[in-house]
């Protein structure tokens, strides 16, 4: 609270901070503005009646409600988050993309140009593949009998997926925007607000009631407290590390001395962040997504849909926190490179202490790293199966309006953009003390 009020007396960066609200009020009203041809009415009577927890819904998640409303942005942010995991794990096959990260900022934005590509592409197809599902009706599970979509023709189709992929390109824009000019990463805030869209509405279905049935507030007082336990848990993690100490040797550069300082290798605990659940949830959706095209007496069908669908049975338990185990390793070894950072400690003259550079440097980081995944998959795991046991405990029919992914999202986001507001603060308050000293001096 401290670090938001002083941001707001200071005049830039409280402009920082009302073009966040600017850019955060045009995204959710676009999340409301339907796509040309498609029957707003029948729409909303498809949402009534359905309700999705697979890929759909986590999608739907991402979008802030958008995609089921068939929105201009209802595709949400989710193409350009693809591209970029797609972009990060393409350096690993193609050494063009790895040649071009260690160029520094220059390669970092022909990468980024090739996610921008890559997002548009992405959002053609899936803007095809969500309106073909909306006309059979896979979108809603097929608990809508009107046409959503009443005009079929080609040339109507086209124009709604170019409508919708212009709005995947607007809401690149825009997030870009808020990196570029404001305070926070843009497509994290789109994110955060999405989700926290639906939060409330839902937390305070489980107390009130929706669609005619009767709340509980017990059940309600339960949620909400294991809600602020798992989210103080998660903040703690979080903000955790191990620190490895680092000691760089003296070095004669010219007539100047460098180096003889102490510092140390900060590492999470939790290096993968929110990547292995939103893989996990994915993947094991899309057996789901593909049932529902099969016919309801197929054998295979019948299967997927007894244990895949929900999301309470033994086997998807199971494969979930497999693929959040095997993801966490998986991503973790891309993103943090231990050879590459024992080859650039070694060029500056860096070493830890009782470790010899180069190679025993880059197996003694691995070998923490490892221990360091498990401690964290077991941290992702917990996290992420809460809401089952929650489920399975009260018997909540209903979806619960958190989920793993919404905890680690909500506080990751809500952390790295008071981190940056405060170095923002406290970079002001430093001009305003040199100015200050700057006026004593010259009145003496």
């Amino acid at each position: 609270m401290r670090t938001l009020i002083q941001a707001l007396r200071t005049k830039e960066l409280r402009n920082k901070i009302l073009f966040v609200f600017g850019i955060i009020i045009v995204y959710r009203i676009g999340s409301f503005i339907p796509v040309p041809g498609v029957d707003y009415k029948t729409v909303q009577d498809c949402i009534a009646g359905s309700s999705n927890e697979d890929f759909i819904g986590l999608v739907n998640l991402f979008s802030g409600g958008a995609l089921l409303q068939l929105s201009i942005f209802a595709l949400g942010i989710m193409p350009y988050i693809t591209a970029s995991i797609v972009v990060q794990l393409l350096r690993v096959v193609i050494p063009r993309f790895e040649a071009l990260h260690k160029e520094g900022q220059s390669g970092e934005a022909k990468l980024t140009q090739y996610t921008r590509y890559m997002t548009i592409g992405l959002a053609v197809l899936q803007s095809t593949t969500i309106l073909v599902t909306a006309r059979t009706g896979a979108l809603f599970n097929y608990a809508c009998s009107g046409q959503v979509i009443p005009d079929g023709s080609p040339w109507n189709l086209i124009v709604m997926i170019l409508i919708m992929t212009g709005g995947t390109g607007l809401i690149m824009w825009m997030a870009e925007l808020i990196t570029d000019k404001a305070i926070g990463n843009g497509m994290s805030v789109l994110i955060f607000m999405s989700i926290c869209s639906g939060f409330l509405p839902k937390l305070w279905d489980i107390g009130w009631g929706s669609n005619g049935s009767n709340g509980d507030w017990t059940k309600f007082g339960i949620v909400v407290g294991v809600l602020v336990v798992i989210l103080v848990f998660v903040v703690f993690v979080e903000l955790a590390q191990r620190r490895i100490p680092v000691q760089y040797t003296r070095r004669m550069i010219g007539r100047k001395m460098y180096g003889g300082t102490s510092t140390y290798l900060p590492l999470k605990i939790n290096m993968s962040g929110v990547i292995p659940p939103i893989f996990a949830s994915s993947i094991l959706a899309v057996p789901t997504l593909i049932a529902q095209f099969g016919k309801s007496d197929q054998s295979w069908v019948k299967w997927i849909n007894t244990n895949l669908a929900d999301t309470t049975t033994v086997w998807y338990i199971g494969l979930y926190a497999v693929m959040i185990v095997f993801f966490c390793f998986f991503y973790t070894s891309i993103t943090f490179n231990t050879d590459e950072t024992a080859d650039n400690m070694k060029q500056y003259g860096g070493f830890i202490p009782g470790i010899r550079a180069g190679r025993a440097t880059s197996q003694y980081l691995t070998y923490v790293m490892n221990r360091l995944n498990t401690v964290g998959a077991v941290y992702l795991l917990f996290v992420a199966l809460i809401p089952t046991v929650l489920i399975m405990a009260l018997s909540l029919s209903q979806q619960l309006p958190f989920g793993g992914t919404t905890i680690l999202i909500i506080a990751g986001v809500g952390l790295d953009t008071l981190r940056q507001a405060k170095a923002r603060t406290e970079q002001f308050q430093y001009e305003g003390f040199l100015l200050e000293d700057e006026t004593n001096t010259e009145s003496k």
